[in-house]
């Protein structure tokens, strides 16, 4: 059973229990976890993990080799099972910092989507401390005070100072174990000197944010996922700390017995899984630079991670604790977004895709986007009047934004730059090719409706009706606008420009009195 105490966070539930699944393609490891969500609980059904060592496989060009890949696609065939009766909009799949660093992650998410049946999200970097801090607090008992979570990666770590279920400060750091084995004990040798190295690469991305880390503070510094956990397990096992426990003077006498060893194939210590020993040095590496950073005493060990923060995340989907909710109320509120105007475009946006959706088997998951986009489509104002849909989409796609995984923030951002002026087809084009269809609708949809609106009425248009041809698309209005010159002048100019793009779109207007 996930942490009973964390239940009380949880949307209210239904008599019937619904089944959730996460998969966290991690840099070194790949995780699974199944769960049934009733009563406000979350019980698991399945966890597994497994060593896949993905950010091993990359080259001096960042590209995944074949031999990386087949480990991982091997690895999602054994999951896939496991997954067979979990509804679409209940799974999520995640990449992590392999997947955002190598140049070919699109050949191996297209062939995983493919045995997967299902869609894998990279997320940012932020975005996936957001998540561990959700599956870590989850996790633990209620405690009064500021935290401190320290997840140490395959390719990255991420240290997170937060306060009951609300994150306050989140932070993802080039650096972990993996990567850290290949690039300082590369040929296997372990010593002082090579030891020292990797700490000091480590303090050095630490020291971005020490300062901060160390002035908003924290009463509780907390470690999660393999190496941490791995860590307590060796010191548990030797005796030198209580189960589930990390104290300074252990864990730098463990550093030494480490670097005795003098080779990576020698590793073996007592409480240390097989699999884990070639990265083990290089993470502790790392936490002892963190132990020095933020002059650490005591770490304890939290059994929660990215995987649970994803679960918990989903069972919180389109309901009052959605995250991404208050990103863009956020952002709304940071760009100075004229409210109403926003809510008329809304409104119009939904009404036509209410018109079309069955035509063009369009989804709820759409709309909802659609009615972001709707929201957000003149954030750019606030940088220049001159082209500020390429602005907006730039903040859309270049900023932090909760909640939101790396292909949401792309979609999003298509939809916002293409909201008017040309139809940007190489916008599109660099869209997944599963997306371009519907999202190229979703567009032409705000377009019209932004049209509809462009005079600012007090209301949101009504008496218009568009129909849906096979692509192409058909648009009446049945009744005098107002401003309707400037409307059905706008409406003609958008027949060209959806013209010049390859679609079909007619008007039918009224005839003048």
């Amino acid at each position: 059973m996930l942490s009973d105490s964390a239940t009380r966070r949880m949307p209210r539930a239904s008599d019937t229990a619904r089944r959730f699944a996460a998969i966290d393609l991690g840099s070194n490891s790949f995780h699974l976890l199944v769960a049934n969500y009733q009563a406000g609980q979350l019980q698991v059904v399945a966890k597994l993990g497994e060593k896949v060592q993905l950010a091993a496989g990359l080259d001096d060009d960042g590209r995944l080799s074949e031999a990386a890949m087949q480990r991982a696609l091997d690895c999602l065939a054994r999951f896939a099972p496991f997954i067979g009766d979990t509804p679409a909009e209940q799974l999520r799949v995640v990449g992590t910092n392999a997947l955002r660093a190598a140049s070919n992650s699109r050949e191996f998410i297209d062939r995983a989507e493919s045995q997967l049946g299902h869609g894998i999200e990279i997320i940012a970097g932020r975005e996936e401390a957001r998540l561990i801090y959700l599956g870590a607090a989850h996790a633990l008992a209620e405690v009064h005070g500021r935290r401190l979570i320290v997840d140490i990666g395959g390719g990255s770590t991420e240290y997170i100072i937060g306060e009951n279920f609300a994150p306050l400060a989140l932070e993802s750091l080039h650096m972990g174990c993996v990567t850290y084995t290949r690039r300082f004990f590369g040929d296997g040798e372990l010593s002082e000197k090579r030891f020292r190295r990797a700490e000091l690469a480590a303090l050095s991305e630490l020291a971005n944010i020490r300062r901060a880390y160390r002035a908003l503070g924290w009463a509780d510094p907390v470690g999660s996922s393999g190496t941490i956990k791995a860590a307590a397990a060796v010191l548990a096992a030797s005796d030198e700390c209580p189960e589930g426990v990390i104290e300074r003077e252990a864990l730098f006498n463990l550093r030494k017995r480490l670097i005795k060893c003098k080779r990576l194939d020698q590793v073996a210590m007592e409480g240390l899984k097989e699999d884990r020993a070639a990265v083990f040095p290089a993470g502790i590496a790392i936490l002892c630079a963190t132990f020095e950073a933020f002059d650490i005493t005591q770490m304890r060990f939290a059994d929660g991670a990215l995987r649970e923060g994803v679960l918990y995340d989903l069972v919180g989907r389109n309901t009052a604790e959605d995250s991404r909710r208050q990103t863009l109320a956020t952002l709304r509120s940071r760009y100075g977004v004229d409210h109403d105007q926003a809510q008329r475009v809304a409104a119009s946006a939904r009404t036509l895709f209410d018109q079309v959706r069955t035509t063009w088997a369009l989804i709820d998951e759409q709309a909802q986007f659609l009615d972001w986009a709707a929201q957000l489509h003149e954030i750019g104002l606030a940088i220049s009047h001159s082209q500020f849909h390429r602005h907006g989409a730039y903040l859309l796609d270049h900023s932090d934004l909760p909640g939101f995984s790396r292909p949401e923030q792309q979609v999003l951002a298509f939809l916002v730059r293409a909201h008017r002026r040309k139809f940007p087809l190489k916008e599109l084009d660099n869209l997944p090719q599963a997306l371009q269809q519907p999202y190229a609708r979703l567009a032409r949809l705000l377009r019209l409706a932004v049209l509809l609106n462009h005079s600012r009425p007090e209301a949101p248009a009504c008496g218009i009706e568009l129909v849906a041809d096979g692509d192409g698309l058909i648009l009446t209005l049945h009744q005098p606008l107002d401003d309707a010159a400037l409307l059905v002048t706008d409406l003609e100019q958008e027949v060209e420009y959806q013209t010049a793009a390859g679609f079909s779109l007619s008007l039918v207007v009224p005839a003048a009195t």
